[in-house]
């Protein structure tokens, strides 16, 4: 669970594992093209299949362990020699299927045995260089955690030494919060006392904190669910030390940092290498959505530019991952672009959608430019759906846990969507119900669920009725 605290996902780490993937395959058939043609052999139809079997095999067989603080800190050793076993695994495995299919003596032994000895140098030396550059991205100062705990207990002051002392967590402790004073509490240079228990989720909220620990003791639950209320409108991620009840939870898992146990009660689901997929899917659809619709994209640029005065493309303000403000790209289809403090709700016949407008809003083609936030990193493809500034400030104070949907990028397209729970929210029922689907969705995800999410929104172009 450790690699949970870790890392703040970017489209470096996640091109950097996948170079880590594809490396092994690209080496050896690499270094095999090289070597047939210094010794003057033929590249042919063995040579092909012996290709083929490498990209299927080397992925698996030499794939390094998973990214993971105790695999980035191990000496490098350590994981050369790790690798030169795996690579011994691998030269076994064709050796058997080269003497089972009797297609061994087809290969000039001069290139094999050449190869068989020359790669795995090249292969050690791009493994340790890519693990390397992961280390220092991920190691950075700007990829650290900003902590606090709440409750200064010996619990909280041990994880917190630990903390310090382990910076591969790339977690900083901002200090504690405690209703007792700091002289009572004996704290030390280094564990300042940053207020009481009810300064904590002001604090949190004014001051980019981004982990709170909290360690009162299982005496104290009515008070730890107080604060969760208090925390709830924040996107700060919340682990108790070291157990906990049974709660509304979020990704909730348990686990143990250095050795002290923990569990996650309110967490993204983009941990470990999920985060890494989940951007890589986003990129590579929406690149190719992009290339693909170039021309559309311009022809309607051109149509909204020609029929109505004003901008072609309407930038909104609304909140991203973490409560973010980002700006919002739309082909514009209103003959206004409200963004101020009070925005009303698009409506059924809305007086304010341009004719063709109103075109693009039923099939949903104002959303497509989207697609750049998806690139730039301020949306997903699937996520819970952003609302404007001015909507997001009203609805978090009527509806307890909104702000949690916002532990995530904001996506094109969302459960909610695909659920019914689309278009003008006239009641405060209608947005509950909404953001129901949306911490479900944080609960539940997966690849899967998005490419289902993504289906069901294809399907639903041509036929939803709340598209106006």
């Amino acid at each position: 669970m450790t690699d949970t605290l870790v890392y703040k996902r970017s489209l470096t780490i996640a091109l950097l594992a996948a170079l880590r993937l594809i490396a092994p395959a690209a080496i050896t058939i690499g270094m095999l093209v090289v070597l047939a043609s210094v010794f003057e052999r033929q590249f042919g139809d063995h040579f092909l299949m012996l290709s083929v079997l490498l990209a299927v095999l080397a992925p698996v067989v030499l794939k390094s362990p998973e990214i993971g603080p105790s695999q980035l800190i191990a000496r490098q050793w350590s994981s050369a020699a790790t690798l030169l076993l795996r690579w011994l695994v691998l030269l076994s495995i064709l050796l058997v299927i080269g003497y089972v299919t009797k297609h061994a003596e087809d290969f000039s032994r001069l290139v094999i045995v050449s190869w068989a000895v020359l790669t795995p140098v090249p292969l050690m030396l791009a493994t340790l260089a890519l693990d390397g550059a992961l280390r220092r991205v991920i190691f950075s100062s700007a990829n650290a955690r900003r902590a606090v705990f709440a409750g200064c207990t010996d619990v909280s002051l041990q994880m917190a030494e630990r903390l310090r002392k382990n910076r591969e967590l790339c977690i900083s402790v901002a200090g504690f919060f405690d209703d007792r004073s700091a002289e009572r509490l004996g704290l030390e240079v280094g564990a300042p006392l940053l207020g009481g228990l009810p300064d904590l989720a002001d604090y949190v909220r004014k001051n980019a904190v981004e982990v709170i620990f909290i360690a009162l003791p299982m005496r104290h639950v009515q008070r730890v669910m107080d604060l969760l209320d208090d925390l709830r409108d924040t996107t700060a991620s919340i682990y108790y030390v070291p157990d906990v009840f049974v709660f509304d939870l979020i990704q909730a898992r348990t686990g143990e940092i250095l050795g002290m146990p923990v569990v996650a009660m309110c967490e993204t689901p983009f941990f470990g290498y999920r985060g890494v997929v989940k951007r890589l899917m986003d990129v590579s659809i929406a690149g190719a959505g992009l290339l693909l619709l170039a021309p559309f994209l311009a022809v309607v640029a051109l149509l909204v530019k020609l029929t109505s005065p004003g901008p072609v493309i309407f930038r909104q303000r609304r909140y991203g991952l973490d409560g973010q403000e980002i700006s919002v790209y739309k082909f514009r289809t209103m003959t206004v672009t409200e963004d101020g403090a009070e925005i009303r709700q698009a409506t059924r016949d809305d007086e304010r959608v341009t004719p063709l407008g109103r075109f693009l809003r039923r099939y949903s083609i104002d959303e497509l430019p989207q697609l750049l936030n998806v690139v730039q990193g301020t949306m997903s493809l699937v996520g819970p759906r952003p609302h404007a500034v001015a909507h997001n400030e009203e609805y978090r104070k009527l509806i307890k846990g909104y702000m949690i949907r916002h532990k995530v990028l904001p996506g094109i397209t969302g459960l909610a969507q695909v659920s019914g729970c689309r278009g003008e929210t006239r009641t405060l029922e209608q947005m509950q119900a909404r953001v129901r689907y949306d911490l479900d969705y944080l609960r539940h995800w997966s690849p899967a669920l998005d490419l289902k999410i993504m289906l069901r929104t294809a399907l639903l172009v041509f036929a939803d009725r709340k598209a106006y």
